[in-house]
């Protein structure tokens, strides 16, 4: 017998099948089941007795009635039998016996083992006749859309979120399931209760969803107290309103990290559903919830739908987008359906962002359907080519009738508001490709460069890798003249008065890097009032933005960056005003070769001296299609973050950069953090694809409120500098929430 074997024999029935292999594995969980009896039975979250009063209700009577019952108990709109049910990832549960042995009859059973399948259907097939089997992937089923008056998923949920499946599982799961169910079916999900995973369930959920959640009652012999099951119910409604949740939980009945983590996922959903509200304006609808406002496939004169587009696994990218639907009586359209690509720069203009304007554009461009795509700064890191490529396969599903399914998609890109433009320097680099140096001016610049420059015409260099822009900086004059714009002639010169201004962080994450400095605020007071300097790597030059402001700003730091690309050096030195010196050195170098040689480097006494107190990664991934825009998942896996705690000081802290579009790449990456460090923190950002995460070395927690001390010390000290950048980082500084 296979050693494997062996240990699925020896497991007690109410433990997860972790031994023998893992979750994402179709034969593992083939040879687990092989391995067991036809009696043999895995009920891993709850047994009968804990389940059937509160089951077998919500089957029978929508939430509304459970929310106000009337006195007397009513009678059920249908019958049990009548409920057509569907498990999804059933296994060897008797749940479905149970069920059926109750009067629900109408049950479709699915896994993906023929192992258990087939045993289950021999155990089932003559006391149990109506209920059906199907060897099946839970992220294909392959069943009509609204077929189904409840999902009742036990545990499914908890294994497809097992990282090994990536991002596309879980969202081709919830998909299914959303399409499979009725108006007014149930999605009826058992869980262990894990905070990120459930909270990742209530964003799911959240248009035209009512949503209910439960804590099951334990059995008296259960051993794990610390594992709390709940169950989340999600009713389909049929319109796209926000609901609150409503917990049927009292958590001063429950203890530990688990319900903690959990009741602060609702609190935060519960906040941003508050938030949202009624301001049906400002939301954008998954393609999936927006069923309920008409076939898409038919044109609906005047229709107007925000949405959103894409998905981990399905495209690059996710993306918002506004489908508008001609006026009755438009007369006639040059086009049957058009995209129209907004970048971000064009996005806050009132004829891109009001109704108003957007119907303006249905008119100009004699469109029966205008479907507007508006980019944010997440997108900066794509080429266009890139992102039509992209788009593609989506908005094709958008086309009224399909009409241009195998034919290519009508795409137009609105300017990218540049009143002009210059290209400085063009190459092409071995290890980055091609790379770009421009300076432009833009139409319309935002607030918060118009408040710190007052100038007419701003004159920003960029630098450009591989078709994205990665870095920006103003360029100002020696002699306090920023402007060089002749209107009159309409071209400029950036002549050898000008300079990069790096007195000023443009970029969002850069500033939070900055303000996350407060989290080793105390070891910075030791160091620097013992003359000591706070050594400082960071990985990823780009510009030389981020180390030449810390270089002047930041007199603490001793600086070390590592960069790969020689060119990225040059370009810096010359067109970005990096100048190197005893606080600031760049290194030329492979990252990982460079931090492994560290150890071996001692001071002028002898001592070691490779501890550094912070490690910054901000670097982009070159690989096409990555779920992770920034950085490298090489800086992300736990090796690597066991390796940075090694080499960071006692008090010392990681910085990562961390761009995604899909906020499931997010949950296993917090879980790997918090296996090695203790205190994580994140620092989301304005855009909902970037944040900054940090860890800090030291193993004492670090209280709410010490975090408000701390950033009330930076607000001072920036204040009593009379730094005028510093209110960016204070306002950063205030957003920075432990991961929990």
């Amino acid at each position: 017998m296979k050693m494997a074997e062996r240990e699925i024999q020896q497991q007690n029935p109410k433990e997860l099948p972790v031994p023998f292999g893992n979750f994402t594995s179709k034969e593992s969980w083939d040879i687990y089941f092989s391995s067991r009896g036809a009696d043999d039975f895995s009920e891993w979250y709850a047994d009968w007795p804990q389940l059937e009063t509160l089951l077998t209700t919500h089957l029978l009577f929508p939430l509304s009635v459970l929310a106000n019952p009337p006195p007397t108990p009513p009678q059920p709109a249908v019958k049990a039998a009548d409920l057509n049910i569907l498990v999804p990832a059933c296994g060897d549960s008797r749940l479905s016996e149970h069920l059926y042995d109750s009067g629900f009859t109408s049950i479709t059973n699915v896994d993906y083992s023929k192992a258990v399948i087939s045993t289950m259907l021999r155990r089932n097939v003559e006391a149990r006749p109506r209920m059906k089997w199907r060897v099946m992937d839970i992220t294909s089923m392959q069943f009509p859309g609204e077929t189904f008056d409840a999902v009742i998923d036990k545990g499914g949920w908890d294994v497809l979120m097992d990282p090994g499946f990536g991002q596309i599982h879980p969202n081709l799961y919830i998909t299914k399931v959303k399409e499979l169910l009725k108006v007014g079916g149930k999605y009826i999900c058992l869980a262990l209760g894990e905070s990120k995973l459930l909270g990742l369930l209530f964003q799911k959920f959240r248009f035209g969803w009512k949503m209910n959640l439960y804590a099951i009652d334990q059995e008296p012999s259960s051993s794990n107290l610390d594992q709390q099951t709940f169950m989340v119910v999600a009713e389909k409604d049929d319109s796209t309103l926000i609901y609150q949740i409503t917990p049927i939980v009292d958590f001063r009945n429950y203890h530990g990290n688990q319900a903690r983590a959990l009741l602060e996922a609702l609190r935060r959903e519960s906040a941003f559903r508050f938030l949202y509200n009624g301001s049906a304006d400002d939301l954008f609808y998954p393609l999936e919830d927006i069923w309920v406002r008409g076939n898409l496939s038919e044109l609906q004169p005047g229709r107007r739908l925000q949405l959103t587009l894409g998905d981990s696994g399905i495209s690059r990218l996710m993306y918002k987008g506004i489908l508008l639907d001609a006026q009755q009586d438009s007369g006639y359209f040059s086009n049957q359906f058009l995209v129209l690509i907004i970048p971000k720069v064009r996005t806050l203009e009132w004829v891109m962002s009001s109704e108003e304007g957007q119907w303006v554009f249905v008119q100009e461009f004699k469109v029966a359907r205008l479907l507007m795509i508006l980019l944010e700064p997440r997108h900066s890191y794509f080429p266009m080519e890139d992102i039509q490529s992209d788009l593609s396969p989506l908005v094709k599903k958008l086309a009224p009738g399909h009409c241009y399914v195998g034919v290519h998609t009508p795409f137009v890109v609105a300017s990218d508001g540049i009143k002009l433009r210059r290209v400085g320097y063009q190459a092409t680099s071995g290890f980055n490709g091609p790379i770009a140096v421009d300076d432009v001016i833009f139409e319309k610049i935002d607030d918060a460069l118009s408040r710190h420059f007052q100038y007419q015409d701003l004159i920003i260099r960029r630098l450009i890798i591989r078709g994205s822009v990665l870095a920006e900086a103003v360029l100002t004059s020696k002699k306090g003249k920023q402007k060089i714009y002749d209107s009159h002639s309409s071209t400029y010169r950036a002549s050898a008065d000008m300079e990069v201004c790096h007195n000023y962080l443009d970029s969002l994450h850069h500033n939070g890097i900055i303000s996350g400095l407060m989290l080793i605020s105390l070891h910075l007071k030791r160091s620097t009032s013992s003359g000591q300097m706070i050594k400082t790597v960071v990985i990823g030059l780009g510009a030389g933005l981020l180390p030449m402001f810390m270089k002047n700003w930041l007199p603490f730091c001793q600086i070390e960056v590592l960069e790969a690309d020689p060119v990225v050096l040059g370009i810096a030195r010359n067109y970005f005003g990096l100048v190197e010196n005893e606080r600031l050195k760049v290194h030329i170098t492979n990252p990982f070769e460079f931090l492994e040689k560290a150890p071996e480097a001692v001071d002028a006494e002898g001592n070691p001296s490779f501890k550094f107190d912070v490690l910054v990664v901000d670097v982009t991934s070159k690989k096409v299609g990555a779920a992770l825009i920034c950085p490298t998942k090489c800086f992300l896996v736990e090796p690597f973050l066991w390796q940075a705690k090694k080499w960071l000081s006692k008090d010392g802290l990681y910085i990562i950069h961390l761009v995604t579009c899909y906020s499931g790449v997010r949950l296993p990456l917090y879980s790997s953090f918090k296996k090695v460090f203790s205190n994580v923190f994140t620092l989301q950002l304005q855009d909902d694809a970037n944040e900054v995460i940090f860890a800090l070395n030291s193993e004492s927690p670090v209280t709410e409120d010490q975090l408000s001390i701390a950033c009330n010390e930076l607000a001072t000290s920036l204040k009593l500098g009379n730094y005028d950048w510093g209110q960016r980082v204070i306002d950063a500084s205030k957003l920075i929430k432990p991961v929990t």
